[in-house]
């Protein structure tokens, strides 16, 4: 174990989330912990960051004593500029982002601000990890393989601009199939969105919704099948070439 030094974690889903607590805790173990989250709901911000607006910063009395924590009212990669930027006198050794509440492979990457959050560590220079898992709510396959994950990935080397992302599938410990590393990131998507009228508007406009109809289909050796095929997917994502 033994790698200490600071590590700023913020999350997409807000700093009152628990895949956000469950991080920290196990976080506590390799240095000083700092966290930087959204004050609220920012799932498929992506990379946003804000430019134009003033943005507001809190203390917060995290529930992990000798946590030093803030909330933000910015997006998950506005918390890690404020934090790396902004509030902490020497830049971490490593940014986690998650535990987020939902994948983020495949193309969904693109949206996600728990990899925009990951992302724009790596583009502070530091050693960055993304780590998302199933909707349902079945945290055995997580805690079993976070610990380890954890430990191996601060240790292992990253190109410019890339992060590790790791994605732990929501079914039960008895129904895992162990860990899959070095998944591509795959073309497909868990989800085809598409739209569908709400309401019809007095000047002619249309209230409409996302609609997403839910996909299976994916290629061997990535990140997508590993996890249909209840395996924790490891890889490497990159932003820029």
């Amino acid at each position: 174990m033994m790698i200490m030094g600071r590590i700023l974690i913020t999350n997409d889903d807000g700093i009152e989330a628990d895949g956000l607590l469950r991080l920290v805790k196990e976080a506590m173990k390799y240095g000083e912990v700092w966290v930087v989250a959204p004050d609220g709901q920012r799932s498929a911000s992506s990379h946003c960051i804000n430019l134009h607006d003033s943005m507001e910063i809190h203390p917060y009395r995290y529930p992990l004593e000798g946590v030093t924590a803030y909330s933000c009212s910015g997006m998950p990669a506005d918390c890690i500029r404020v934090g790396i930027r902004y509030l902490m006198k020497e830049e971490p050794m490593a940014v986690l982002s998650g535990i987020n509440k939902g994948y983020n492979s495949a193309t969904d990457i693109q949206y996600s601000g728990t990899c925009g959050a990951a992302f724009e560590g790596a583009f502070q220079g530091c050693h960055s990890i993304a780590f998302s898992e199933g909707f349902d709510g079945n945290h055995e396959v997580t805690d079993r393989y976070l610990p380890e994950l954890l430990e191996e990935l601060l240790k292992k080397p990253l190109g410019y601009g890339q992060i590790h992302n790791v994605n732990f599938p929501g079914c039960s410990l008895s129904d895992c199939r162990g860990v899959l590393r070095d998944r591509t990131v795959s073309h497909s998507m868990f989800f085809r969105d598409g739209y569908r009228a709400l309401e019809q508007l007095e000047n002619g406009g249309t209230r409409i919704m996302v609609q997403g109809v839910k996909n299976l289909e994916c290629e061997e050796g990535t990140d997508m099948r590993a996890i249909v095929e209840n395996y924790v997917s490891v890889g490497i994502a990159t932003n820029i070439s």
